[in-house]
């Protein structure tokens, strides 16, 4: 018997794909018309957290992982928690739950809600050692694909990619018009207008951040309700084995 929370890994997949809202409760969003491959390349995070999902669900796990990690590396927090499953099940990789409660430790610092569910039943999975190794290994982790080093990567990507079309740092696009080659739109003969496709929500680090609190919903007063945690065989758990 151990503890894990009422999520399957499959439930946090699906959570994660960046094109559609798993939520039925989420009203922010990622319009998929502006899904394309410009779009994607200004966005990383996204890109390889799209990658990554592909790779996992073909069971090619040694590339998601790789995948994921880059996405990680751009503040992705539905990565990071994905890699967390990932080390926490021995999915395609050695079990290690030390490094697994690491990663979802990071993946739930802004107290997006579900990731601090899966950190506090990780949490209570560990012994006392295993907690200390969790601690002292998450260091590393924390160093590399923390916010604090995290966000700033994508930041400069976002202020230089939106700068290189419109040539200004005052950002007008209101003119521009997007005929998109790549993307849900491609081919359908229909257009974007530039104020549809660099809505500040998306470009603006500030206001990126944001977007991404509101799909997440992140908590407004710093603290979570992460509800209880329920003991299950892992015959019952949905437990992944690679293949």
């Amino acid at each position: 018997m151990r503890l894990c929370p009422r999520l399957s890994v499959m439930f946090l997949i699906l959570l994660c794909t960046p094109f559609a809202v798993a939520h039925a409760e989420k009203k922010a969003e990622i319009s998929q018309d502006v899904m394309t491959e410009g779009f994607l390349a200004a966005h990383p995070d996204l890109r390889w957290r799209s990658e990554g999902i592909k790779a996992y669900e073909a069971k090619n796990y040694s590339q998601a992982l790789e995948y994921l990690q880059r996405a990680a590396r751009y503040a992705d927090k539905p990565s990071q928690a994905i890699i967390a499953e990932m080390y926490w099940r021995g999915v395609g990789v050695p079990q290690d739950r030390a490094l697994g409660y690491a990663w979802m430790d990071i993946a739930a610092e802004r107290l997006y809600h579900e990731f601090v569910v899966y950190r506090e039943s990780y949490w209570e999975a560990l012994d006392e050692t295993q907690r200390a190794d969790a601690i002292e290994r998450g260091q590393a982790v924390l160093a590399e694909y923390g916010d604090d080093v995290a966000k700033p990567r994508l930041e400069q990507i976002l202020r230089r990619e939106r700068r290189s079309v419109t040539g200004s740092r005052l950002g007008f696009v209101g003119n521009i018009t997007i005929i998109p080659f790549t993307g849900p739109l491609a081919g359908s003969g229909m257009t974007l207008s530039g104020d549809q496709y660099y809505d500040r929500k998306y470009w603006e680090p500030k206001r990126y951040w944001q977007l991404q609190d509101e799909i997440w919903k992140a908590p407004l007063r710093g603290r979570v309700d992460v509800g209880g945690v329920e003991q299950v065989d892992d015959a019952e758990s949905g437990k992944d084995t690679p293949n």
